[in-house]
């Protein structure tokens, strides 16, 4: 039986990294065995309800995250758009609401053409008349009434936009802070690889590692800088995305540091616990924009029944006119000057393949407006129930995250380290061990991340984003 011995030296290369070198040796053998190994200490992510900390934190990211989507509100020009056309059918019902300018006639008759004279024939005039044609029935108040429906119904798409963009920016924000949080672990597990391959290989240099201990340290650091690049490819191309709203120059101002992936949501979880079941959601998704533009469409085809009802309805025309003679009377006396008034009104006597169809097809369009209605409630009512569905799912999930998989891994990292110190575990297991808890610790971020993102859709269909914008100009600057 040979005595043992073991000779300890730690190294503080971060506040969060320890590097222990163990020598184990054993009497009468003809080397040392050196043993190189290392511990991170990190904290798992938490959801934003489990430390005051995490909470204020998460309070300051959405601050910073309502001010960033109000800068994008100000800046799309989409909204403007809307806003412009709004305005455009405002102008349009007013004048749709104003009668037909009236016609002017100017003319002669009783010209005899023997002669072409003006005073030869006492039937010779010259003649100057108003004619004003009028809408049937209500026919310009029911056209007024309609664009200004219309309007309504795009001014509401002003709203559909801002919750598009706010959920746009939302996604796009979680989505960076996650990739900028993984990084941050990548990186330090990259920091702890590489001082494990300088380790490893002084003591592959003096004999006191294996080759393959090398190898796979340095094809460990190889993949984390395959990880670290692809991570950067993808901020970068978040970034790009979120310079569509805030502009080119936007990661400049600092904006960039203050991402994060997991926000309060204060407004949602008020909404959420106020609803008690799947039913009572459906009062906050009629007040939806998208709902409220299909309502707006209902409108606008019931007045177009109202208007296609005025069809069955005469229209009437007024004409006046002046005649003016210079010839003289059979008495040798200027003849008298005439004036003339006539009363025009067409009578819809044949209606079956007219007036009939074309009240039968809004009647039709109003049914058809109110069918889309219900489609869109039952389409969002069913994205709530999956949205919250999964919210419930992702719930469990973290927890189990975080009470028992990261847990096991830890144990299972003191495991592998205690069998290779005690030469009963390759050294391939204590990296596959580390491998496996980043992993863990990237896939409870990633959980965290959709869950929020699943808020943010939630948001988006119940109003519960706490954004603050001014109503968009309607005229080009």
């Amino acid at each position: 039986m040979f005595a043992t011995g073991a000779v300890f030296e730690v190294i503080h290369i971060f506040p969060w990294i320890n590097i222990v070198i163990i020598e184990f040796y054993r009497l009468g053998f003809p080397k040392t065995l050196s043993i190189t190994i290392a511990t991170l200490v990190s904290t798992a992510p938490l959801l934003s309800s489990a430390k005051t900390q995490s909470l204020q934190s998460d309070f300051a990211a959405g601050q910073q995250l309502n001010l960033m989507i109000e800068t994008a509100l100000a800046n799309d020009t989409s909204r403007a758009q809307y806003a412009a056309q709004s305005k455009a059918m405002r102008e349009t019902a007013v004048a749709s609401a104003t009668l037909m300018d009236p016609k002017l006639k100017v003319g002669f008759g009783g010209l005899p053409v023997d002669s072409f004279e003006f005073d030869q024939d006492p039937m010779t005039n010259v003649s100057l008349g108003l004619m004003q044609q009028f809408e049937r029935g209500s026919t310009l108040d029911l056209n007024r009434q309609g664009a200004n429906q219309k309007a309504d119904g795009v001014a509401y798409q002003i709203k559909v936009r801002e919750r598009e963009v706010a959920n746009s920016i939302t996604q796009l924000w979680l989505e960076l802070g996650y990739l900028q949080y993984t990084a941050s672990l990548i990186h330090k597990n990259q920091k702890l690889m590489q001082e494990m391959e300088r380790y490893v290989q002084t003591n592959y240099s003096i004999g006191k590692s294996e080759a393959q201990d090398l190898l796979n340290t340095q094809i460990q650091v190889g993949k984390l800088d395959e990880k670290l690049q692809l991570n950067r490819q993808k901020q970068n191309r978040l970034i790009a995305q979120l310079s569509e709203w805030l502009g080119a120059d936007w990661q400049t101002e600092g904006l960039l540091n203050s991402v994060d992936y997991q926000l309060p949501w204060t407004q949602l979880e008020s909404i959420l616990s106020n609803a008690g079941s799947q039913s009572q959601y459906y009062p906050l998704l009629n007040q939806h924009p998208l709902v409220q533009v299909a309502e707006s469409n209902i409108s606008v085809n019931r007045t177009q029944v109202e208007v296609a009802e005025q069809a069955f309805t005469p229209q009437f025309g007024v004409e006046v006119m002046y005649a003016y003679r210079q010839a003289n009377n059979m008495m040798g006396e200027p003849a008298s000057d005439l004036v003339s008034a006539y009363l025009t009104m067409d009578i819809p006597l044949f209606t079956g393949n007219r007036q009939d169809k074309n009240l039968a097809a809004a009647q039709y369009q109003v049914g058809a407006s109110q069918y889309q209605k219900d489609t869109l409630l039952a389409q969002m009512s069913a994205q709530v129930s999956a949205l919250l569905n999964d919210r419930t799912n992702m719930t469990e999930r973290i927890e189990r995250y975080q009470e028992r998989l990261l847990p096991q891994a830890k144990a299972r990292i003191e495991a592998v380290e205690r069998g290779y110190q005690n030469n009963t575990t390759e050294f391939g297991d204590v990296i596959t061990a580390s491998t496996d808890e980043l992993a863990l610790k990237i896939e409870l971020t990633r959980l965290i991340t959709d869950f929020n993102q699943t808020n943010s859709q939630l948001a988006s269909l119940l109003g519960g984003f706490e954004y603050q914008v001014t109503a968009p100009s309607a005229k080009y600057q």
